[in-house]
């Protein structure tokens, strides 16, 4: 289960990639890159604060062979027929849920601080999104506006880290948590939900 999680959380995220460069008007190029992007820069980034090396995407061939593949399928279906608008979110959210807790799992296998864990998960999960967005040109990217997002991911990472410390099962842990990023995303994209906006006190 744990796996196919993990190669759910690949292709979402390089659906997502494609489905983005897409939406910008990208070429196929552009589309392999935020594909790439997507999937690798959150992974990267938690591999490198925790000095692991080297890092994961470089030794593992099937990671690389997956991102091409949903990619090139993407941009195939793509040519035929236009996707419903609301496809990017939920290949997103899909994707959040998924390398949320990948990060949270990799950072308690660090032996990190627990809240170390949370900063990690996070982070894992919505560096993809914001790398995909500065490419495609849109400021702030959703991460940095008042989306419920991160907030998303790191109610699954602590979700993780509780039911990990409840001596929960890591595959039945990593599915109820994932379920968990996955349904907060969606509920407040199609419910409208919105965080509060940071408002100048009046002087």
């Amino acid at each position: 289960m744990l796996h196919a999680l993990y190669l759910l959380g690949i292709a979402a995220f390089a659906a997502s990639g494609v489905l983005a460069a897409h939406r910008a008007g990208m070429d196929p190029f552009g589309g392999l890159v935020l594909a790439f992007a997507a999937v690798v820069s959150g992974g990267t980034l938690r591999d490198l604060v925790l000095d692991r090396h080297p890092l994961y995407w470089t030794r593992d061939p099937l990671l690389l062979v997956v991102i091409t593949t949903v990619a090139v399928a993407t941009m195939l279906h793509l040519r035929r027929r236009e996707l419903p608008r609301r496809t990017l979110v939920v290949v997103d959210a899909a994707g959040l849920a998924v390398v949320t807790v990948i990060g949270a799992g990799a950072a308690l296998d660090a032996h990190v601080t627990p809240l170390a864990v949370l900063v990690l998960a996070v982070l894992t999960g919505v560096t993809g999104e914001v790398v995909r967005d500065v490419l495609c040109g849109e400021f702030p990217p959703l991460l940095l506006r008042e989306e419920v997002y991160a907030t998303a991911a790191l109610a699954g990472a602590a979700a993780y880290l509780g039911l990990h410390a409840a001596g929960v099962p890591d595959s039945l842990n990593t599915g109820l948590s994932a379920g968990l990023v996955f349904v907060l995303r969606l509920t407040a994209v199609f419910r409208d939900l919105h965080l509060p906006r940071l408002r100048r006190t009046p002087g």
